[in-house]
C-alpha cells in the first residue's frame, strides 16, 4: 500500500516570523508514515527550504511556469523552482482556473514544464457548484484529465499526483460526502486505468476543506492516497492532526 501523501498549500499567507513559527511548532512533532509536503508563496521558499533542510518534510511550490525562460514578466520557471530545492509543484489549483484563465491545456503544459525539470507537479482537477448541480460532474473532469493525456506521454502520465477538489467545497463551509469523494475518485482511477499500465501507483489527493475532524473518513476511502490541505495547513495542530490520521488510514 502507498504512504498516504499530504501537502499543505499556504496559498497567500505567512510571513518570515509567522513561517518560522509554524514549522517549529510542528516539525518536531511530525508523525512516521506519511509523506509531507509545504508549498509557501514564492517570496519564502528560500526561508521554508532552509528551516526543513535535514527534516523528511518536502518543499513545494503553488505554481510554475509551463515556460523555461524568456519575456513573461512575474512567472517563476521550473528551474528557478529546482534552485530553491522545490520537489512538488501545484499547477492548475482551481483559483488559478478561475481568477487567473488558466486553460486545461495552460494546465498540461505546466505539467510538462514541472517534469522536464525534474519536479512531480500535483494536478489539480475539479468541478463548481453549477457544473454539479447541472450533472456534468464527469464531462469537466474527464475534459481536464484528456488535456493532461494530450499532452504528457504515459512514460510522463505516470509521474504525476493528481489533487480533485470540488470547487464547491473550497472555503465555502459546503462539504461533500465521502460517498460524492468516492465515486469521483474511482471514475478518476478508472480513467488512469485506461491510459495507464500501473494505474495503482499513481496518488490521487482529495482538496476540499480537508479538516482533522474529516481527514479519517476522507484518506479511509478506497481511492484516496492523502490530502492537498488549505486553510488547515495554517494552523499547526490542525494540520499535525490531518497527517496523523493519514498514518491510521
Amino acid at each position: 500500500m502507498k504512504r498516504k501523501l499530504v501537502v499543505g498549500n499556504w496559498k497567500m499567507n505567512g510571513d518570515r516570523a509567522r513561517n518560522s513559527a509554524l514549522l517549529d511548532q510542528f516539525l518536531g512533532a511530525m508523525p512516521a508514515g506519511v509523506d509531507v509536503a509545504v508549498c509557501p508563496p514564492f517570496a519564502y521558499l528560500s526561508q521554508v527550504g532552509e528551516i526543513l533542510s535535514g527534516s523528511a518534510v518536502v518543499l513545494g511550490a503553488q505554481d510554475v511556469s509551463e515556460f523555461h525562460d524568456g519575456a513573461y514578466t512575474g512567472d517563476v520557471s521550473v528551474t528557478m523552482l529546482a534552485d530553491w530545492g522545490v520537489r512538488l509543484v501545484i499547477v492548475g489549483h482551481s483559483e488559478r482556473r478561475a481568477l487567473h484563465g488558466e486553460s486545461d491545456t495552460v494546465v498540461a503544459r505546466k505539467a510538462a514544464a514541472a517534469l522536464d525539470g525534474g519536479i512531480v507537479p500535483i494536478v489539480c482537477i475539479g468541478e463548481t457548484l453549477a457544473e454539479r448541480e447541472s450533472g456534468v460532474t464527469e464531462q469537466v473532469l474527464l475534459r481536464q484529465l484528456d488535456a493532461l493525456a494530450a499532452n504528457l506521454s504515459p512514460e510522463l502520465l505516470q509521474r504525476i499526483v493528481l489533487a480533485y477538489e470540488p470547487v464547491w467545497a473550497i472555503g465555502t463551509g459546503r462539504a461533500a460526502t465521502v460517498e460524492q469523494v468516492q465515486a469521483v475518485l474511482g471514475f478518476v482511477r478508472r480513467w488512469l486505468a485506461r491510459h495507464l499500465s500501473a494505474p495503482e501507483r499513481i496518488r490521487i489527493l482529495y482538496g476540499g476543506s480537508v479538516k482533522p475532524e474529516t481527514a479519517n473518513g476522507l484518506f479511509g476511502l478506497p481511492d484516496a492516497d492523502g490530502g492537498l490541505i488549505g486553510g488547515a495547513s495554517l494552523d499547526a495542530q490542525s494540520f499535525l492532526e490531518i497527517c496523523r490520521a493519514a498514518t491510521v488510514a
